[in-house]
C-alpha cells in the first residue's frame, strides 16, 4: 500500500482521544497523622478511683488544669472497680463515671501520671492499691523510671489523711522510679486562708467528704485547676529537657 493510501485510510477512522490522569502519589491530601495526637505532645494522663464522685470532681479540674498549658494533650482514666455491684449497692455507691478503664501497661504511654484517689484508714483505697499491684511489669522493665507524678485525693475529715494518704502513695512512685511532684505551696495564700474548710496540702489538691453531702469547694477546686497546670508545666519541661 502506497503512503497516500495509507493516510488516506487512517482520517477515515474515528480519532482516538487520550486523557492524562493526574498523579496521585503527587496530589496533596490530608493527612491520616492529622486527626491523631502530635508525637511533639506532652501526654498527661490522670488516673483516679472514685467510689462516690468526689476524687472524679476534683479529676475534671486538673485536667482542665493542666489542658491550658499549651502542647499539653491530658486524658482522664478511672481504675477497675473490685467490689461487686451487689456491695456498691449496699454501700450506696452511684453509677460509675463513663471515663474509660485504664489497663496497667498503658501508663507506659504516658509522660506524666497524676493519681487521684479517696483515703481508707490514712491510705489510698484498697482499688487503687489492687490497680499498682498489677504493674508489675512495668515495674520489671522500670518503665515509669523518670515519668513525673503526683496525687490528689478526697478524705472524710481534716483530720482523715490530707497528709498521711499523699505521704504513703509514695511508696508506690519511688519503687517505680518515678519523679514526684508535689504541688507545695505555689497555690499561694489560699492555701493559709483559715476562714473556710478546705483540703488539699503540700502533695496536692484535695477535698473533704464529710459524711458524702459535701462537695469539693469553690477554693478546692481552684487548687485542683492549679495542680494539673502546674504538674502539666513540669511534664512540658522535663519532656523537653529530655528531648534537647
Amino acid at each position: 500500500m502506497l503512503l497516500s493510501e495509507v493516510a488516506q485510510s487512517l482520517s477515515k477512522q474515528t480519532p482516538t482521544v487520550f486523557f492524562l490522569l493526574p498523579d496521585l502519589r503527587s496530589v496533596d491530601r490530608p493527612s491520616s497523622s492529622s486527626t491523631t495526637s502530635s508525637p511533639m505532645a506532652v501526654k498527661v494522663y490522670v488516673v483516679y478511683y472514685s467510689m462516690y464522685g468526689h476524687v472524679a470532681k476534683l479529676a475534671e479540674e486538673i485536667k482542665k488544669g493542666a489542658s491550658s498549658v499549651e502542647g499539653v494533650e491530658v486524658k482522664i482514666w478511672q481504675v477497675p472497680e473490685t467490689l461487686s455491684e451487689e456491695v456498691l449497692g449496699k454501700m450506696g455507691a452511684p453509677p460509675r463515671s463513663d471515663a474509660p478503664v485504664i489497663a496497667p501497661q498503658e501508663l507506659a504511654e504516658a509522660d506524666g501520671v497524676l493519681f487521684g484517689f479517696p483515703t481508707r484508714f490514712g491510705m489510698m483505697a484498697a482499688q487503687m492499691k489492687a490497680f499498682f499491684d498489677a504493674t508489675g511489669g512495668l515495674w520489671r522493665e522500670q518503665s515509669l523510671a523518670g515519668k513525673p507524678a503526683g496525687v490528689f485525693f478526697s478524705t472524710g475529715t481534716q483530720g482523715g489523711g490530707q497528709e498521711t494518704t499523699p505521704l504513703t502513695a509514695v511508696t508506690q512512685l519511688a519503687h517505680h522510679g518515678m519523679v514526684f511532684v508535689p504541688v507545695g505551696y505555689t497555690f499561694g495564700a489560699k492555701m493559709f486562708d483559715m476562714a473556710a474548710v478546705h483540703g488539699g496540702s503540700p502533695y496536692g489538691a484535695g477535698t473533704f467528704a464529710g459524711d458524702g453531702s459535701r462537695w469539693p469547694s469553690e477554693a478546692e477546686l481552684e487548687h485542683a485547676f492549679h495542680q494539673g497546670k502546674y504538674f502539666a508545666g513540669i511534664a512540658k519541661k522535663l519532656k523537653g529537657a529530655s528531648s534537647a
